[in-house]
C-alpha cells in the first residue's frame, strides 16, 4: 500500500482551507483555459495572483501580474498573507523549477492542471510536505466538491 495520500482525499481540504492561489502561466486572453479557471476561482472568493513573465507589470482579472512566483509571494507577504496553492498551467517539462519555487515560498500545495503531471517533481514536493495534485482541473474539482 502506498504511503502517499490519495490526492482525491486532499482536494476538499485544499479547496476549503486555501484563499490565495498563484496561477502560473495565467494568460490575459479570456479564451484561454488559464483565464477561464482563474476567473471562476476569483468569482468563488479566491484571490488570484497571476504569474507570467509575458504580462509582468500588467493586470489580469484586476490583479497585478508578476514575472516570477518569488515576486508574487513577496508582494502577498507585504500584506501579511501567503500563497496557499500554486496552480500551474505549464508543460510537464516546465514543472520542476515551478515546484522548486513553490517549495521556496512555502506554499501549501502544488496543483498541476489537467493533462500535466511530473512524478519526480511531485515526489520532491511531497518530501518537504507540500500537498500535490496532478492532472486535474481545479475549476472542475471545485465544482464537484463545493
Amino acid at each position: 500500500m502506498s504511503q502517499v495520500t490519495d490526492p482525491e482525499d486532499l482536494i476538499p481540504s485544499i479547496l476549503a482551507e486555501s484563499r490565495i492561489i498563484a496561477v502560473v502561466g495565467l494568460s490575459s486572453n479570456a479564451d484561454r483555459p488559464s483565464y477561464e479557471v482563474a476567473h471562476y476561482l476569483q468569482s468563488h472568493g479566491y484571490r488570484i495572483v497571476p504569474v507570467n513573465p509575458t504580462y509582468a507589470g500588467a493586470h489580469i482579472l484586476g490583479e497585478p501580474c508578476y514575472a516570477t512566483l518569488q515576486e508574487a509571494a513577496s508582494a502577498v507577504e507585504k500584506k501579511g498573507q501567503k500563497i496557499d496553492v500554486v496552480d500551474v498551467f505549464r508543460k510537464a517539462e516546465d514543472i520542476p523549477p515551478v515546484v522548486d519555487d513553490a517549495i521556496a515560498i512555502k506554499a501549501d500545495c502544488i496543483w498541476m492542471q489537467l493533462g500535466i503531471a511530473h512524478q519526480a517533481a511531485a515526489e520532491k514536493a511531497r518530501a518537504v510536505g507540500l500537498k500535490v495534485v496532478m492532472d486535474k482541473c481545479i475549476k472542475v474539482e471545485h465544482a464537484l466538491h463545493a
